[in-house]
């Protein structure tokens, strides 16, 4: 008989909006819609020269975009950015100290997109562009903006990362600069645009934001939509005064449950879901909505353009225009364990990748089985090296490795909140599904055992002893673990009809989390800084604004959503089939 998780019909919003009621701009889709467009916004420009650039994020699919750009614009020249750039060998090069020869993890770079082209090839192009006196010169491609910075028309073709990775999978796109797509590992691909390639194509798009004459959203293949740069900029705009919600992703995995199917409206048929990423705006999407049409855009264009409004001024300063929290789902009912792994400590990930700081973390149970563990800490007395000997051998293919008689178990329960500081080694077990709250950055993740499974693709899941070693805090054993860890749960106000509690994170973390119990509204304050939600319990709620500065915002269960700084007050109440009965949302902002 299937498990049920939910007494009502689910009203998980799979893909929330941010409308833009302005009746001004239209949503223009298809191709011959939009080149007829583009045509006479081009034919409008003054003089008898106009050069037009088309800048593509890195992921696009530059076959789809060029044949029918060249099908439909009117022209005189048709060119290619990429055939500027440097021989894919040096581009190779000048990408190897970022890329490394690891399969998961690199170096973030300093480099801009300027670097990847011919500098002769480039000032050759605009003499004789210069020189030119008349016709529709159209420059295409990644990079187009560097050959002219000037335009007299500018189109961004921009790409959901989310997206970019579902192609790299199907090996349907090339890294920057090289032809690379029918590589045999797709994670060499993802690992060259998380460490370089959006690194890259971010610098150049922060400096172009204000030049959009069009964006053009082509992340459904064959489904091109556009509509004007400045529809963008107020969309964006709107967002950073209200709250909102990012598209969340879902994604199976080997260890992968079956709650998120039935709760989160998912395919039912799919063998499972693992993963869902519903607030990390470097990773999700951001859907405006014009009339009856949706654009797509990357979340972290709001980050981009209104770092101060979005995160506040204390946040901004300290991450810059970086999104720090990050809140995701593990689930694992019905489903099996995750690898057991530990995060590196800040002076590692600064040393050995170039970020500034870690991923702090922690585990707050949405839901569990009643055999529903976690794995925290070490056991008391543990001996390192016979564990590391221990790790290495099962690695090697000898015999498995015996988690639980190195690591401490702890059964776990219901909106239990377990915190993870970086050092400590951990995972959750099976039958439980998990809202993680940690730091962004998510994919220094140093497995140290799987349990001998393969990944979704076939291939082992890499394992990551070497750096995992320096890593481990070997005094965080099971005294430790409890005193500092588990369930540090605290009530620090109260009022009619509601409750505030801290539930952690530790100390070493800079991330604070709060958990409202209520059965009337609560009285929330930005404070100057970001705030994400997650509604834990009740069917829904909806969050208001004491001065109506917002329309309401109504958030089902399980639900994340984003509070702008600029936000100020807002309350957040019973709503609908949850009036008058106990609700709790749970938290997460900055510490300052």
């Amino acid at each position: 008989m299937k498990k049920k998780y939910l007494n009502k019909p689910s009203e998980f919003n799979t893909l929330p909006v941010v409308e833009v009621k302005n009746d001004q701009f239209k949503v223009i889709n298809g191709w011959e819609a939009i080149c007829i467009r583009l045509n006479k916004e081009i034919s409008t420009l003054g003089g008898k020269k106009k050069v037009v650039v088309i800048e593509t994020y890195q992921g696009v699919i530059h076959e789809e975009l060029i044949a029918n750009l060249k099908n439909g614009l009117t022209y005189s020249r048709f060119i290619q950015a990429e055939d500027f750039m440097l021989p894919e060998e040096e581009i190779k090069e000048l990408v190897f100290q970022d890329v490394t020869n690891d399969r998961i993890f690199g170096f973030l770079t300093r480099l801009t997109m300027s670097p990847f082209f011919d500098p002769d090839k480039v000032s050759a192009f605009q003499a004789k562009i210069e020189s030119e006196d008349e016709g529709v010169i159209v420059i295409y491609g990644c990079g187009a903006a560097i050959l002219c910075p000037k335009p007299d028309f500018l189109v961004y073709a921009d790409m959901a990362r989310w997206e970019i990775q579902l192609r790299m999978r199907q090996h349907l796109v090339d890294n920057l600069g090289v032809r690379n797509r029918d590589t045999t590992d797709w994670m060499l691909l993802y690992k060259q645009g998380f460490f370089v390639d959006w690194r890259v194509c971010d610098r150049l798009k922060k400096t172009l934001f204000d030049k959009w004459d069009f964006l053009l959203d082509t992340n459904k293949i064959g489904q091109p939509k556009m509509v004007e740069g400045k529809a963008i900029l107020d969309g964006l705009k709107i967002a950073t005064n209200r709250p909102f919600s990012v598209v969340p992703f879902f994604d199976p995995g080997p260890w992968g449950g079956q709650w998120m199917k039935e709760v989160c409206n998912l395919d039912a048929s799919a063998p499972n879901y693992a993963w869902c990423f519903n607030c990390v705006p470097e990773e999700n999407s951001l859907l405006l909505k014009f009339g009856d049409d949706v654009i797509e855009i990357p979340s972290i264009n709001l980050v981009f353009l209104h770092p101060q409004e979005l995160l506040g001024g204390p946040v901004y300063g300290r991450f810059g225009d970086e999104f720090p929290i990050r809140f995701d789902f593990l689930d694992t009912m019905e489903g099996g364990h995750l690898s057991l792994q530990v995060h590196p400590l800040t002076e590692y990930i600064q040393e050995k990748f170039g970020m500034h700081y870690t991923q702090d973390e922690s585990y707050y149970m949405l839901d569990t089985e009643d055999d529903a563990i976690v794995y925290v800490g070490l056991r008391e007395g543990v001996n390192p090296e016979e564990m590391m000997a221990d790790l290495e051998e099962a690695q090697a293919g000898g015999k498995p490795f015996e988690a639980e008689k190195h690591v401490q178990t702890w059964p776990i329960k219901k909106h239990d909140h377990v915190l993870i500081p970086a050092g400590t080694v951990h995972c959750s077990g099976k039958n439980s599904m998990v809202l993680e709250i940690s730091a962004t950055p998510f994919i220094f993740t140093f497995k140290l055992w799987d349990w001998g499974r393969l990944g979704m693709d076939g291939k082992p899941r890499p394992i990551n002893i070497e750096h995992g070693k320096p890593n481990i805090q070997w005094d965080r054993t099971t005294k430790w673990t409890k005193d500092n860890l588990i369930n540090h749960v605290s009530v620090v106000a109260e009022g009619d009809g509601w409750i505030e509690e801290s539930t952690g994170l530790h100390e070493r973390e800079f991330i604070e989390t709060r958990r409202h119990w209520f059965t009337k509204k609560v009285e929330h304050h930005t404070n100057g800084g970001v705030h994400v939600i997650c509604l834990v319990e009740g069917d829904e709620v909806i969050v208001d604004s004491p001065e109506n500065k917002f329309e309401p915002f109504v958030v089902h269960y399980a639900e994340v959503f984003i509070v702008p700084a600029k936000v100020g007050a807002y309350i957040i109440r019973p709503f609908g089939t949850s009036e008058g009965k106990k609700c709790g949302t749970l938290k997460g902002y900055v510490r300052f």
